[in-house]
């Protein structure tokens, strides 16, 4: 095992936290959309940087899902099929934790958001799984 398998790992540990508590949040506070919001953008990215270090790609220490996504493209076009859907929720990065920014999202938005955030964290879970 080498470092980067311990920086893999770590990154989808913190991912784990931040899915778990959306979906904890979900089910004891759905009226938190904008926390909900917020940690499934943070398990997406995570996530995505995960993966980033177990294909060895350098990337900047950026929010943008779209930008991420792109990176791991190069050596994993299967991913792309992602690329569409984290658009959406890249916007609940940085500006939906500060108070001038408010939202309101739908339920439907919030099972949305849950699904991608589990759907992306199984298919890099996956992939990583033999350093797991």
């Amino acid at each position: 095992m080498n470092i980067n398998d311990d920086i893999v790992r770590l990154w989808m540990m913190k991912a784990k936290h931040d899915l778990d508590t959306a979906h904890l949040v979900s089910i004891s506070l759905p009226e938190y959309d904008d926390t909900i919001a917020f940690h499934c953008q943070q398990v997406i990215e995570k996530t995505l940087k995960a993966y980033l270090v177990f294909l060895d790609i350098d990337f900047k220490p950026v929010h943008d899902l779209g930008y991420l996504i792109t990176l791991i493209g190069t050596k994993d076009p299967s991913i792309d099929e992602f690329y569409d859907a984290v658009d959406e929720i890249s916007r609940f990065a940085v500006q939906i934790r500060y108070p001038d920014t408010i939202i309101h999202l739908t339920q439907k938005e919030i099972s949305a958001a849950l699904d991608l955030a589990d759907q992306i964290f199984i298919f890099v879970g996956d992939k990583v799984k033999l350093i797991m």
